[in-house]
């Protein structure tokens, strides 16, 4: 297999013990051509020695997560290098399974986007592919934490009633992990950079399905420890409020006719 993925992790005063062994396990995969390690933290990281396929830029202020990722992402379309993969730093996941994936969009160039399928450090499953979300939903998980998120519609957001061993198209994956063609981003553009963090990978999401199929893909499995900082920090939780109120904003509130199709073609699939 040839060099025919980039890669790029986002880090803000992450720790090192967080990030380093990801990207020593992503230099082991065989489609690995570059890792990026974009830095959003206020002070870069101490001059070192990178290993061979490691690039390090340091951002002079906190850009967001989205636009963080499109310096990287641009220099893969410069490159003309097939597929990027988007992962955050708290992701554990084999070589071996990169290079299966790739695998996967290599023989399929009907997909724009790839999530395999995502669990807890306990083993628990992550729904991570999603529909589309209404305003409700979004309020639900927010305001009313395990009580919204134990709910029957905030079952129905995420898709639980599907079978997850089996592929599903959905118009929203989980931004923790999106393995990106290439030629996807450049016939529907990258990140909105409006959003400083949390909706940039419904966004995304919804522009590739119009193109593409994003798929869930259980075959592979990711552990993802999730902090979902939004609940219990006030100020991320401001941050999640007021980059959703642009997305609903650019998206539509109540009427979203695109929202209401693609949700509308996952549930009766």
């Amino acid at each position: 297999m040839g060099k025919l993925l980039n890669i790029s992790i986002v880090l803000y005063r992450t720790p090192e013990s967080e990030w380093l062994g990801l990207v020593h396990e992503l230099l082991r995969a065989e489609s690995v051509n570059s890792i990026y390690l974009v830095d959003n933290s206020p002070e870069p990281l101490p001059e070192r020695n990178w290993e061979r396929g490691v690039h390090y830029m340091h951002n002079e202020r906190n850009m967001g997560y989205g636009a963080a990722h499109n310096r990287a992402i641009y220099e893969s379309i410069y490159d003309d290098i097939p597929f990027h993969l988007v992962i955050n730093s708290d992701i554990e996941v084999q070589a071996e399974a990169i290079d299966r994936l790739v695998g996967v969009m290599i023989e399929n160039p009907a997909i724009g986007q790839l999530m395999p399928r995502v669990v807890n450090p306990e083993g628990e499953m992550q729904y991570l592919c999603k529909l589309l979300p209404t305003p409700c939903d979004l309020l639900r998980r927010i305001l009313l934490g395990k009580l919204g998120k134990n709910s029957r519609a905030n079952a129905r957001f995420e898709l639980r009633a599907l079978d997850h061993d089996r592929p599903i198209n959905a118009p929203y994956l989980s931004g923790c992990f999106m393995l990106l063609r290439t030629e996807a981003l450049t016939k529907v553009g990258v990140f909105d950079e409006r959003y400083f963090m949390y909706p940039e990978d419904i966004d995304l999401t919804r522009r590739i399905h119009r193109e593409y199929l994003t798929l869930y893909y259980p075959s592979e499995t990711i552990v993802h420890a999730h902090k979902q900082a939004s609940y219990h920090s006030l100020k991320m939780l401001w941050i999640h409020a007021a980059n959703m109120t642009r997305y609903f904003n650019k998206w539509g509130w109540v009427f979203d006719s695109e929202r209401r199709l693609y949700n509308s073609q996952v549930l009766n699939r």
